[in-house]
């Protein structure tokens, strides 16, 4: 044998030189920082923003209804900041802000935020369309990175520290005339591209705009710091956050807010890293949408804690549910990948995988069971079991998946998927030889016609292949085999006697009456079955029971040597004796074949 070591990795060829680090462009630099050390212990305050943000992302923007269904929803599941809209920039928002307004449609406790940028007639309509609102935000931005100042506005620092100041002093007055007492009225200031902005350029704007908003107790303002296009890693945003967090003026009365966008794809791990850095809130959307990449997803970072052992504040119990109702407002798909959501991420297909999680929930019934008998009920028992799953991180039963869609079936599964579906979906209790022969079955059929196995299929195979007395010709099986079970009348001559087993047996079209003994109900019909013609010997046996009650049924499993063929077959029956006759017959009947 040799070794060595792999060949090198060879240029790409692109035009790397072209782009600058991050790093080489800001200054970014914290040696004291200390979010390192810390640890989440609590869920943020949530603001959606689905409605705003993600609605302006989607090739075709929700209308009134579907804007309204999805409002509804982030009610029902709990969040109490909603960003509703851009009322200004058309009449669609602005009609949609006052229906929820006039239809009483905000419940008291909620809180919704609308965007303007800062100019005097925009701030004044955005205002006008809160009149009437329980609670509201108005949520003012103005661009302060140096690209937009030189490039895109045409602006110097002092003009860009005095439009953000200006727009406050004017949303103040706005406010003040048009919105009555009956209205709790917020403030929240984005400066805009914050991650490519000087950093004490950002805390002298955010200043001057506090100075005008004058923060106190019971007047808090909401200082966002959004990463508008995401830049550099999660660890350099975190020192960008911690800095502002040090150094803002009236820290105890500022709710410092996140706003994170998905460019690297590690939108969820700076939010992360902001929040162990002093932040205190987050914007974001469900499932991720938004412009370009998308912005963070709340529901991930929500999940996220709650894997922790902690609140998310968002009750996200029926995730297939709420993952339906944005798809359908939204027409984007959750792609069936996405953490916790997505529709394959409490699905295995591997073997190795599968079998891990069959051990898993095995043990882990055994555990809550353990506690039921120790006097707690049902609920109390799952709770006093931690969760220790192989690679499920959660249980998807407090997410509202239920475990027949944990393991599914294909060419890359082995005995533990298959043997999982049949003892979730029929109470199969399959031997661990016997899951051995069957995954071979279902391996040729995969490799034969490819894809996944469906529940159905996988049990039409089974059936088709060990019970060959139950047909199905709907499914295209027929029945086969050569021998069938009719009746069987047994004699126990009593102890240290052998039984006297009387069978009606079917062989091909033939019926027979045939009589044998033996130690047990099984050796005798062993010995009825060998005065056939056949060499047989039992090797194995195991039987259950399939249900309780007066209809109970009964599963056997007996593995055979039949004319020096090794081979499993399955009986089910009521009689657990009459079952474990018919799984010789199956095992007869497969070598015979």
């Amino acid at each position: 044998m040799r070794t060595a070591l792999p060949a090198p990795q060879q240029p790409s060829g692109m035009p790397f030189s072209k782009y600058r680090p991050f790093r080489a462009t800001m200054d970014t630099d914290l040696p004291d920082r200390t979010w390192p050390s810390r640890h989440l212990t609590a869920a943020p305050r949530w603001l959606s923003t689905d409605l705003r943000d993600g609605n302006q992302s989607l090739i075709e923007p929700m209308d009134a209804a579907a804007k309204r269904t999805v409002f509804d929803l982030l009610v029902r599941i709990g969040f109490k900041e909603i960003e509703v809209g851009f009322p200004a920039a058309s009449q669609t928002d602005y009609d949609f802000v006052r229906s929820l307004i006039e239809d009483g449609a905000i419940p008291e406790d909620v809180t919704i935020s609308v965007l303007t940028q800062s100019r005097e007639d925009l701030i004044d309509r955005t205002i006008d369309s809160l009149v009437g609102a329980p609670r509201a935000t108005v949520h003012l931005y103005n661009a302060l990175s140096p690209l937009f100042r030189e490039v895109v506005f045409r602006m110097d620092r002092t003009q860009v520290r005095d439009l953000a100041a200006d727009g406050t002093r004017l949303v103040l007055a706005r406010a003040e005339k048009v919105l009555g007492d009956d209205t709790v009225f917020g403030y929240e200031y984005s400066p805009e591209i914050f991650v490519d902005t000087e950093r004490e350029f950002s805390l002298e704007v955010c200043s001057a705009v506090m100075d005008v908003w004058q923060p106190e107790a019971d007047r808090e303002i909401i200082l966002n710091l959004p990463a508008t296009v995401e830049r550099s890693t999660p660890n350099v945003y975190a020192d960008q956050i911690e800095w502002m967090s040090r150094h803002l003026p009236h820290r105890e009365h500022v709710c410092l807010s996140l706003h994170n966008h998905n460019d690297r794809g590690s939108g969820v791990a700076a939010t992360e890293l902001g929040l162990l850095a002093g932040a205190d809130r987050v914007e974001g959307c469900l499932f991720g949408h938004g412009e370009r990449t998308g912005n963070v997803d709340l529901v991930t970072l929500a999940l996220n804690l709650f894997s922790q052992g902690m609140d998310p504040m968002l009750d996200l119990s029926d995730l297939d549910e709420l993952r339906r109702v944005v798809e359908r407002a939204t027409q984007m798909d959750v792609p069936p990948r996405t953490p916790y959501s997505g529709e394959l991420v409490y699905t295995s297909f591997s073997g190795s995988h599968q079998d891990a999680i069959k051990k898993g929930f095995a043990a882990r019934a055994t555990a809550v069971e353990a506690q039921k008998a120790a006097g707690l009920d049902d609920v109390a028992a799952e709770l006093a079991v931690p969760w220790q799953m192989p690679y499920l991180p959660i249980d998807p039963h407090d997410v509202g998946r239920s475990y027949e869609a944990v393991v599914r079936v294909n060419s890359q599964s082995g005995k533990g998927g298959v043997s999982y579906l049949l003892r979730q979906a029929h109470n199969l209790d399959l031997p661990r030889r016997l899951q051995i022969e069957f995954s071979r079955i279902i391996q040729r059929h995969t490799d034969t016609y490819g894809g996944e196995v469906a529940a159905a299929t996988l049990w039409s195979i089974f059936t088709d292949e060990y019970l060959p007395a139950k047909a199905a010709p709907e499914a295209g099986l027929q029945r086969w085999g050569r021998f069938s079970l009719k009746g069987a009348t047994l004699t126990s001559a009593g102890d240290g006697e052998e039984s006297v087993l009387t069978v009606t047996l079917r062989d091909r079209e033939e019926k027979k009456l045939l009589t044998a003994s033996g130690s047990g109900p099984l050796d005798a019909f062993v010995a009825v079955l060998e005065t056939q013609g056949l060499s047989l010997r039992v090797l194995d046996y195991a039987e259950h029971a399939l249900s309780t009650g007066r209809d109970a049924r009964a599963a056997a499993y007996v593995e055979c040597e039949v004319g020096g063929q090794v081979l499993w077959g399955v009986g089910i029956d009521p009689s657990i004796t009459t079952a474990s006759f018919k799984a010789v017959i199956s095992a007869v009947n497969r070598a015979l074949r």
